[in-house]
């Protein structure tokens, strides 16, 4: 297992992040007690939940590990999440003082514990001033409750009035952003990358396997069945069958992929997030494994780096699509300056 810096701060984390999405759902706890233990087991030491994952149930799980567990809950770091709803009324959302207050005290409960390491905003709220926010987290990490803060589903401009917000306002300042990022799904490299690395701020990618469709498991014009995520929900969220299945693009990389990954006997998932495990300002990339098989084979790529013609080839294949305008050549080319001069 490898160890990098978390973001801009001095804490130190695996580069596999083990996600809890599916525990207290798809994974029942007994399941979720044995991914966490086979996690620890191979160098892991960051956990990543929120309160909407499986309606609060994930960080119990999580929480009651952690009891059982005392010398690994010594040397875990916990990042959890809040903003969606958890009730019913309009002030049960949101980045507001009030509903952050109470979704963070209400995580800490469920986690069992007195501190989180790193809370993250689980997306942008425009109905509350973000100085409102950010003045929240600065009063949770003067007064304990948290050590760190960062963002999830923030785009770039975001970001950045974020940072600048905390700077100009002497607030602690955001340390990470947890993004959809993958061979499939690769447009934060427009606007989002360039703010995090002009901030310091280290990306935890999820989804870094597309929900399944970097594993190989899913096939051309076949729908998806069985005990997958598509095969029990075809049109579920951002990776579902049909969009992608039409798109060229899609099989061009998973063919692209299949090929690495038999040129360097690795499974497809491996290769996978070996590739966005090395992108610029990754701090740790998330898993989703559901099952210990799973798990077993994405930690096969925590120590996996890429010969750089391989990646190069995963890089040039995955290329997002734009226009030529500003993010195609000739936006880069109105942006880009030779040190020698000239055009």
């Amino acid at each position: 297992m490898q160890y990098r810096k978390l973001g801009n701060s001095g804490a130190i984390v695996s580069s596999q992040t083990l996600g809890t999405m599916t525990f207290g759902a798809e994974a029942d706890e007994a399941t979720s007690f044995a991914l966490m233990d086979d996690y620890v087991a191979a160098g892991g030491n960051f956990i990543d939940t929120a309160d909407v994952y499986s309606a609060g149930k994930s960080e119990e799980i999580v929480g009651r590990w952690l009891k059982a567990r005392p010398e690994a809950a010594r040397q875990v770091l916990v990042t959890t999440k809040g903003r969606f709803p958890m009730g019913a009324g309009p002030n049960d959302l949101g980045l507001s003082r009030r509903h952050l207050g109470e979704a963070l005290d209400a995580s800490l409960r469920r986690l069992g514990v007195e501190h989180i390491d790193l809370y993250q905003l689980h997306a942008f709220d425009a109905l509350t001033p973000l100085e409102e926010t950010l003045r929240f987290l600065d009063d949770s990490i003067r007064n304990g409750k948290i050590a760190y803060y960062g963002f999830s589903n923030f785009i770039g401009w975001q970001l950045t009035k974020a940072v600048f917000l905390a700077r100009m306002g002497n607030l602690a300042p955001p340390i990470t952003l947890q993004p959809h990022y993958n061979l499939l799904v690769r447009d934060i490299e427009h606007e989002i990358v360039p703010a995090a690395l002009d901030a310091s701020i280290g990306l935890l990618p999820w989804s870094p396997l597309g929900g399944g469709w970097l594993t190989g498991k899913y096939k051309r014009d076949q729908l998806p069945t069985g005990a997958t995520r598509l095969g029990e929900n075809p049109n579920r969220g951002q990776e579902s069958y049909g969009p992608r299945n039409e798109q060229e693009r899609t099989w061009h990389i998973i063919g692209v992929l299949e090929e690495a990954a038999k040129s360097l006997g690795k499974s497809m998932a491996q290769v996978a997030l070996a590739w966005v495990a090395d992108r610029p300002a990754v701090s740790s990339v998330i898993l989703g494994a559901r099952t210990r098989e799973q798990l077993a084979d994405n930690l096969g790529a925590a120590d996996l780096r890429l010969p750089a013609e391989i990646a190069d080839k995963l890089t040039a294949a995955s290329a997002p699509e734009q226009a030529d305008y500003p993010y195609g050549k000739g936006g880069v080319n109105q942006r880009f300056r030779k040190i020698e001069g000239g055009r």
